[in-house]
């Protein structure tokens, strides 16, 4: 059934030949606000898993209920951006904007009190619906608010608040833990959502185009348990150690198996969720997988770096933060630039370097230990950031670029939600990889212990490091060390893997444009 549009217009487009006014620069800061809640939850909690790890100051969650405190939050953001694209674009982007910071306010507010692990994680995956309205609104209200001279910026800006998040939220998360209950790393949200409703009503259109489109619930329905699946059985059998159990093999070929049928019914919606035709376009899809391959590194190296500083190097969490801020540098650094240099080498050159330079900065892990100075994971960090920021706002740009006008908030969707997958697999996978390894390494130097104990020890360091000052072995604690620095090494190679194929696919498809550089594309 073709989409059927009404419109009432608040907005008067901007002249192209006059710079954005002060109100557009208003209206842009209120969805960078916005964006930056949503970016900040991720990055607070990951300073926050040592802590919540721990059964006396946190909730005493075990690894696999980290990975899902995480993940819980991810997939149902992945999932539901699809429909919270479709929503915008049937009611107004403003107001599912708004709706998603209410939501994601109460469920932020919900996380903060939690009783259990697995009460934490169904208040994420709330947090996720909020998160799932959000951001196809942002991005879809910056096409609407900019025209195409000043859009680039515009989206330039909106993608570096990714590293803002990246600095700030490290760095307030070790500060609420060194003074208050880990609660308090979710209750941060609550102003900064009061501040962006009230910014919103100020300073943001209301309905400009409506879509008509009729919902697509059983592609919701297949997409989630098909990401549920395939994200249960990474988790499970990282955690079991046994990539042959029946339920683990059976979670995963059912996962995909679901994947495949979700693409071939939305191959046959009139009005899908998730609009797979987009991928016909060769660099829509370069540039979608581009995004997911740097979000599955991202996530997966902030996950286990979390651990490296506060569990082998003991840093505070507060101290844990501020190590992690100099990954924020070349994010604020390199988003911006890379606007310029597409400008003068188009997209393919300039997002293809960059992602090597972040497979660079993944791979440099296998040269850190235990005894590591911090500068020179400093300079790692900073390689990481200049490469990511630099290679996400040349491919959100090009992936808006393809879009109808109408379309922008199903676009927009697609875009953050192959970002939101990637992190969830990144989270998933590397995690995985490193309880795997953890455990393989830690097995032979458990030797004469108490059977119970033993099976303690190999969950994790910290619990390896817990058993050792209670039975006074110093050994076992260097052997945690020793132990988590190889599995980071192994989990550090498959990041680099995935930002290397990420650099060959951007070169490849988007070949056909190389031959003029100053086209953006």
């Amino acid at each position: 059934m073709a989409a059927q549009n009404t419109a009432t217009t608040d907005a008067t487009p901007a002249d192209p030949a006059r710079s954005p006014t002060g109100r557009q620069w208003l209206a842009l800061s209120v969805l960078v606000l916005s964006q930056l809640a949503v970016w900040l939850d991720n990055t607070v909690l990951n300073v926050a898993l040592k802590t919540l790890a721990d059964p006396d100051r946190g909730l005493g969650a075990t690894p696999n209920q980290l990975q899902w405190s995480i993940s819980s939050y991810t997939l149902v953001f992945a999932v539901l951006l699809f429909t919270g694209g479709v929503l915008a674009d049937r009611y107004g982007h403003r107001r599912l904007l708004l709706t998603g910071m209410l939501v994601f306010g109460a469920a932020s507010a919900w996380a903060g009190y939690a009783g259990s692990a697995p009460e934490l994680i169904v208040a994420r995956g709330v947090m996720g619906i909020g998160s799932a309205l959000i951001m196809p609104a942002t991005l879809a209200l910056i096409a609407q608010v900019f025209d195409e001279r000043h859009r680039a910026t515009a989206i330039a800006i909106w993608s570096g608040s990714s590293g803002i998040a990246i600095a700030t939220g490290p760095m307030l998360s070790g500060a609420l833990l060194d003074h208050f209950w880990w609660g308090s790393v979710f209750l941060v949200n609550v102003p900064i959502v009061a501040l962006c409703v009230a910014g919103s009503f100020a300073f943001l259109p209301g309905v400009v185009t409506r879509v008509r489109q009729k919902f697509d619930p059983l592609g919701v329905v297949l997409s989630t348990a098909g990401l549920f699946a395939i994200v249960w059985g990474v988790i499970e059998g990282g955690h079991r150690n046994d990539w042959t159990d029946p339920a683990i093999l059976g979670a995963l070929a059912g996962g995909a198996a679901l994947v495949v049928v979700f693409v071939l019914v939305e191959l046959r919606v009139a009005n899908p969720s998730f609009d797979v035709r987009l991928f016909h376009d060769i660099r829509f899809t370069g540039a979608s997988v581009a995004v997911m391959l740097t979000f599955f590194g991202l996530n997966g190296s902030m996950y286990y770096t979390s651990f490296y500083l506060q569990g082998v190097h003991g840093q505070t969490p507060l101290e844990c933060g501020l190590s992690i801020a100099p990954v924020a540098l070349g994010v604020l650094v390199g988003a911006p630039l890379s606007a310029r240099l597409v400008r003068a080498h188009g997209v393919r050159r300039v997002v293809t370097a960059a992602m090597l330079i972040t497979t660079v900065g993944f791979f440099c892990y296998v040269f850190l230990d235990e005894h590591s100075g911090l500068p020179l994971f400093w300079v790692f960090l900073v390689l990481q950031g200049l490469g990511m920021g630099a290679a996400v706002a040349p491919t959100t740009e090009a992936i808006m670029a393809v879009l109808p006008a109408e379309r922008t908030g199903a676009g927009s969707a697609v875009n953050n939600a192959m970002r939101q997958i990637g992190g969830v697999l990144g989270v998933a996978v590397l995690g995985s990889v490193l309880v795997s390894v953890y455990r393989d390494r830690i097995t032979p130097k458990l030797g004469g212990l108490p059977p119970r104990a033993a099976d303690a020890a190999e969950e994790s360091p910290e619990a390896t490091r817990l058993l050792s000052a209670r039975l006074r072995l110093p050994r076992l604690s260097d052997a945690a060390d020793q132990g988590f620095v190889h599995a980071m090494h192994v989990a550090s190679v498959v990041g680099a893997i995935a930002a290397a194929a990420g650099a060959l696919i951007i070169w490849w498809t988007f070949r056909r444009s190389s031959s003029k550089p100053g086209a953006g594309l």
